[in-house]
């Protein structure tokens, strides 16, 4: 099953068969209290910096979240979006709570968007789908109702199957749907990973759906989080994880995703990985002869 992603000039195919997609996490004012000030003053040229960068290193889609406290997230969703397409042209994760500015969002947008999230509560799913289904676009289904997040995968399941069906009910087609399995922190349950794990395999084996997840949510509260990072990412691809919304300026996690895609066989005659060696070794040369500033 393959998910496509457009912009104006770009498409970005998800799927178990295809290379790992990394979904740029950095355009985000939560934890970020200076991005958050500048847009709300409507400075976005941090926005348009961070989004190069990104892309830059890899990443394949953008994340673009505009909750800043006390400030118009339809104005600033729209103002994010549009800023980020005059300076790059991969595709849009469009990251909202609010209806209002997701329509904001949505209507600004110039291709097919990414929606994140609708969770498996009956109100969400009646206010996120119709939209997704009126503006073509796709969406991440969080695999968590109204009971709170289960520590059983059977019923993370169960609500996977659930968000599926009413997307289906609203005119979705399957490759519509994406399912967040969900991960709690490994420092307060030990046993979080298998669950997300086993969530995971039961998704990808029942339901056929493509799966995504935040690569950092596993690692919270630990020291020296990115080899935790990497490690769950790569169990993660085994277990049928197909793009993740993760830094990929982050060297580590990024690397982790391109030695997976090798190993998995999505990387014919590892040309990709040759690829980014070479360009790093070319880079780290670079920057040796450089004169001292």
């Amino acid at each position: 099953m393959q998910t496509e992603l457009h912009s104006k000039t770009k498409t970005v195919v998800i799927g178990p068969d295809q290379p790992f997609v990394m979904i740029g996490e950095r355009l985000n004012p939560s934890g970020r209290k200076k991005l958050g000030a500048e847009m709300a003053a409507g400075d976005f040229s941090r926005v348009r910096k961070d989004a190069l960068s990104q892309v830059a290193a890899g990443a394949h889609v953008l994340d673009v979240n505009a909750g800043v406290p006390l400030a118009d997230e339809s104005d600033l969703l729209v103002a994010a979006i549009r800023a980020v397409q005059t300076v790059t042209d991969v595709p849009i994760c469009i990251d909202s709570s609010v209806a209002e500015a997701l329509i904001a969002g949505l209507a600004a947008y110039e291709g097919r968007a990414l929606v994140n999230s609708v969770t498996g509560e009956d109100e969400r799913l009646d206010q996120v789908l119709p939209l997704v289904k009126k503006y073509g676009a796709a969406v991440i289904g969080m695999a968590n109702d109204d009971t709170g997040i289960s520590t059983d995968p059977h019923f993370r399941l169960g609500v996977a199957r659930k968000i599926l069906h009413r997307a289906l009910d609203y005119g979705l087609k399957p490759e519509d749907v994406l399912i967040d399995p969900l991960a709690l922190t490994v420092a307060a349950d030990p046993q979080a990973v298998q669950c997300t794990l086993h969530t995971m395999r039961l998704v990808r084996d029942e339901l056929g759906l493509n799966l995504v997840c935040g690569a950092s949510n596993i690692s919270f509260g630990l020291p020296d989080r990115s080899p935790i990072n990497a490690a769950y990412l790569s169990m993660g691809m085994l277990c049928g994880l197909t793009c993740a919304i993760t830094d990929p300026t982050n060297p580590m996690l990024r690397q982790a995703m391109l030695a997976g895609d090798v190993l998995m066989g999505h990387d014919e005659y590892a040309a990709r990985w040759i690829g980014d060696f070479r360009a790093r070794q070319k880079a780290a040369a670079a920057a040796a002869a450089a004169p001292a500033a």
